[in-house]
């Protein structure tokens, strides 16, 4: 055990937000009390130990979290999410995903940025690289975020989960992360959002929404409508490997449609062309000759 804590800042706000979970869920958060009151102390090791795996029902979040607590007044936003980044690098909470992870994909992007967008969890070749939305999907956000006027160094981008979820030996793909898995990493979200105030956050599918509210609802009744996640308004859309698999463009409007409402209310310009992308173009009409 180490004689002082390296990482105050970052350690008080994953304090900070487990304690309110807590607060919210009382004995139905799976994050033992322990951890709370290691981190309380002075004297803090590398790793805090996991809590006990639990095959039991899955657990929700409170669908309006209290405000944030004053962060840390000193330190910039940088400093504060590379404290963060070194905590979570360390992280064993969930000992199936710490034993099978290439290394933890904190979030990337702009510490002061306006917007930040939240996905679910890393998939294969975001574990072997180190940063969130790189595959196939990733590259269609950053178009997306392209479309918008941005680049992708202007926002910040992270996951409710900070490992790959793992998968049984022998198969491929991803998997959905569990409701325990995203409660136990919801605090390290929640003080890297805590880190960086976004104007705004878009929630990209159904699991970042679980993530974030604890709602089940499918993604086509939550999209386009504004929800507030601590003072910070948030807009759900689909998934960017929704759109791989629904390329029609009825669908890319609809996410369309939503990132308009973002660059609304961000103030962004949004110009004539902008407003028309993916809209149906006007049938011909074949005049007599």
């Amino acid at each position: 055990m180490r004689d002082s804590n390296p990482y105050p800042e970052a350690l008080a706000l994953v304090h900070d937000a487990l304690s309110r979970i807590r607060e919210e869920q009382g004995d139905r958060l799976r994050t033992p009390l322990e951890v709370l009151e290691r981190l309380q102390s002075p004297a803090i090791p590398a790793a805090v130990e996991p809590p006990p795996r639990s095959d039991g029902p899955a657990q929700v979040l409170a669908e309006t979290p209290p405000q944030f607590a004053t962060r840390p007044p000193s330190d910039s936003n940088e400093e504060r999410l590379d404290q963060l980044r070194t905590t979570v690098s360390a992280c064993t909470l969930c000992p199936n995903l710490a034993e099978t992870r290439t290394q933890t994909v904190f979030g990337v992007g702009n510490p002061d940025a306006a917007l930040m967008f939240v996905g679910e969890a890393p998939g294969m070749d975001e574990d072997v690289q180190g940063e969130p939305f790189v595959g196939k999907a990733g590259q269609l956000l950053t178009r997306i975020i392209d479309a918008m006027g941005l680049r992708r160094a202007d926002v910040y981008i992270a996951n409710v989960l900070k490992c790959r979820p793992d998968m049984p030996p022998g198969t491929s793909g991803n998997r959905r992360p569990t409701a325990v898995e995203m409660t136990t990493c919801l605090p390290y979200l929640r003080a890297q959002i805590e880190s960086i105030r976004p104007q705004a956050i878009v929630a990209l599918g159904a699991v970042a929404m679980e993530g974030l509210f604890g709602t089940t609802l499918p993604m086509k009744e939550l999209r386009g409508l504004w929800r507030d996640f601590q003072g910070i308004p948030t807009m759900p859309t689909y998934h960017p490997a929704y759109l791989l698999r629904n390329q029609a463009n009825s669908e890319k409007r609809k996410v369309w449609e939503d990132m308009l409402l973002v660059m609304e209310r961000l103030g962004m310009p949004v110009s004539a062309k902008q407003r028309k992308f993916f809209l149906p173009k006007p049938a011909r009409v074949d005049r007599p000759g």
